[in-house]
């Protein structure tokens, strides 16, 4: 038997599965066109939703060095606490950086809450959520997706997010506050809705205990946040293990990370909400079901998801074909995300093309 024998049947277990994962090759023209694997694609998966990964400004302040050790030991830069400045002028808050969204959930979870307290968690949150709440050794209850009712007696925190990434869907927010701690993950809304950016729950009026934002999407750049009371800060940096043991991020992606935030304006999120809406509404001119609301627009097509993002693909338009475990068996689906650098033109083709794939698929041709 080879060493490694036990894994690589593993590997032959998934691939005859068919849920074998592979990587492939984009190398960006701009903001949502490049060359996959040698051919030209237009990119309806990417987080980019603002362009600004590809603006000049962006790329510009791509200036310094690594900083060569965690932020406690020597890898704290003037950067770093400017972008932390920026943060807390935005939120009014405290704002601890992070190295990425999932070190920013290991660290919020498994340190802001202990293993007496009772923890609800939605049941369509993010991995990085639950590996987190797995960590605090927290009494973790799942509850229903978006049904605030099911919060049980006792609960210390809820934890939710602000825009589901799988669903493209925003949950009633203002029902999940109470005497408990609420902490929203805005990773996919931050940049993208409310008042200045801020998130979901700033856009319905509402401040949790604690928020998660990330740079690396609408931002553009890279890294990852915390919002909450300077109590949280203090503990983070004392006790948050995915912060202290981590080197902090580099001056490049700082630097980077300021200019884009400046740089995600009123105009930008009008001008993706306006594709959001040209390309729903063009869904629904086809009698095409999306689900949710937002800028991530998810149909559920089950076993023919993977035919259609192959097919699609062949057309020129990259998007995500997402399969079970990610979602459940039976509702997989092809994932759009809009960018508000797509043009009108970019979004009536892939109508058009998806139109035409799913009447080939619906007969077995593609």
């Amino acid at each position: 038997m080879s060493r490694y024998g036990a894994l690589q049947r593993r590997v032959e277990n998934i691939a005859t599965a068919g849920l074998q994962r592979t990587l492939r090759t984009l190398d960006m023209t701009d903001a949502v066109t490049g060359t996959l694997n040698g051919g030209p694609v237009t990119v309806f998966c990417s987080n980019d939703y603002l362009g600004l990964a590809h603006h000049p400004d962006v790329r510009a302040a791509f200036q310094g060095s690594g900083v060569g050790a965690s932020r406690l030991i020597s890898g704290n830069r003037p950067c770093h606490e400017a972008l932390e400045a920026a943060l807390e002028n935005l939120f009014d808050r405290s704002v601890t950086l992070f190295s990425s969204g999932y070190h920013a959930n290991l660290a919020l979870m498994s340190t802001a809450v202990e293993s007496t307290d009772i923890v609800a968690s939605d049941a369509l949150n993010h991995a990085s959520l639950i590996d987190g709440l797995r960590l605090s050794r927290a009494d973790r209850r799942v509850i229903k997706h978006n049904t605030p009712t099911a919060i049980p007696d006792g609960t210390k925190m809820v934890v939710v997010e602000g825009v589901y990434s799988m669903d493209g869907d925003i949950i009633d927010l203002p029902a999940y506050v109470g005497d408990h701690w609420l902490t929203v993950d805005e990773a996919h809304s931050f940049g993208v809705l409310g008042p200045d950016g801020k998130g979901a729950a700033a856009a319905m009026g509402i401040e949790p205990d604690f928020v998660v934002g990330t740079l690396g999407k609408a931002i553009g750049t890279y890294g990852a946040f915390v919002v909450g009371p300077p109590e949280l800060k203090a503990l983070l940096l004392s006790q948050g293990r995915s912060f202290i043991f981590t080197t902090g991020l580099p001056e490049p992606v700082v630097r980077a990370s300021i200019a884009g935030l400046s740089l995600a304006t009123d105009a930008r999120r009008e001008a993706l909400q306006a594709n959001v809406r040209r390309f729903r509404f063009g869904l629904k001119e086809l009698g095409i079901d999306a689900l949710g609301s937002t800028h991530i627009v998810p149909i559920v097509l089950g076993d023919r998801t993977m035919k259609v993002a192959d097919s699609l693909l062949r057309r020129g338009h990259w998007a995500a074909g997402i399969r079970s475990p990610t979602v459940a068996p039976g509702t997989e689906r092809v994932r759009f995300t809009l960018s508000s650098e797509h043009s009108n033109d970019q979004i009536d083709r892939l109508l058009e093309d998806l139109n035409a794939v799913l009447k080939e698929t619906e007969h077995g041709n593609a």
